[in-house]
């Protein structure tokens, strides 16, 4: 694997990316393929950061859960310093209610500690909100994501 080129989040460079909504966890809808063994996911993954793939998109909603789970697989040995990872929280699903929209700081920094365990690192180099909570004024959100967590950077 080619080691990774850091560049400042912004930069014009084009860079390749791996978002992982259906490619990685399967069926979202009806139109979406089944899901492939976790060996082939593990593939995937490797074979796109062989080709240049920089930057892999994830949320923890992906699955839900499951996608995080298998990108920290993916990303043990070493294949984490080649890669900027991203991940979003915003979206819970609780007693069969559907989707809710969440931004408050508890819940935040519950989503974020829970990332880091599942993709099993100690930084996000890019977080950001999948949806916003229009209930918590975005500045809450915002103030507490930049003074309170390990990323790099928050979109």
């Amino acid at each position: 694997m080619t080691s990774k080129r850091r560049m400042k989040l912004g930069s014009q460079d084009a860079e390749r990316g791996l978002g992982s909504r259906t490619g990685l966890h399967g069926h979202v809808h009806l139109l979406c393929p089944p899901p492939k063994p976790e060996p082939d996911k593990f593939k995937l993954i490797h074979h796109a950061i062989d080709a240049s793939v920089t930057f892999l998109d994830n949320s923890d909603v992906y699955g839900p859960f499951t996608n995080e789970l298998l990108l920290g697989k993916a990303l043990s040995g070493g294949v984490r310093d080649k890669v900027d990872l991203a991940t979003k929280f915003g979206i819970s699903f609780e007693d069969n209610k559907g989707e809710i929209i969440r931004g408050e700081p508890a819940y935040v920094r519950a989503a974020f500690e829970e990332s880091l365990n599942r993709l099993g690192v100690n930084s996000i180099d890019l977080y950001y909100e999948h949806r916003s909570d229009t209930h918590i004024p975005i500045e809450v959100t915002v103030c507490f994501v930049l003074q309170s967590l390990c990323i790099k950077s928050f979109l």
